[in-house]
């Protein structure tokens, strides 16, 4: 059984069922690594590296570096072109990664590219601050999460 790229495993298929079931969240390596093994399923960093590395080739996963001390995290994308094309908010309070579109911050980067000849490569852009929420609470204010 072959997939495209190589050959189809368990741990292949299970590293990608749980990028695929939690397509909203950013996942680490070590978070991948520490699922399978929590199911019974011992895989070593080195293969989950490699294999995430091959599905970022192909489009079907983003990787961001969020932060210069700690690794890349992983999001399924199911080769989705359109994350390439837009912002992406990190918050510093809880760690929440937004993608953003924003017809305001793509004229940012239309000025930026013809002011100054500078093309913004939005799979590695992203804007630190805080959520609404993470806001709310720095400032002692109750935010209806609803």
């Amino acid at each position: 059984m072959s997939e495209i790229g190589g050959y189809k495993t368990r741990q292949r298929e299970r590293i990608l069922r749980l990028l695929t079931e939690n397509a909203g969240r950013h996942l680490s390596v070590d978070e991948v690594v520490d699922h399978l093994r929590g199911q019974g399923e011992p895989v070593g960093k080195s293969t989950v590296y490699r294999y995430l590395d091959r599905l970022v080739e192909q489009g079907l996963v983003r990787r961001y570096f969020l932060e210069e001390r700690t690794g890349a995290c992983y999001q399924y994308a199911g080769g989705e072109e359109r994350c390439r094309e837009h912002f992406h908010l990190k918050c510093i309070g809880c760690g929440v990664l937004l993608h953003v579109e924003c017809s305001y911050l793509d004229e940012v980067a239309q000025h930026v590219a013809s002011h100054h000849r500078f093309a913004i490569d939005h799979t590695k852009t992203v804007l630190y601050g805080l959520c609404e929420l993470c806001a709310a609470k720095q400032e002692g204010v109750p935010v209806c999460a609803g």
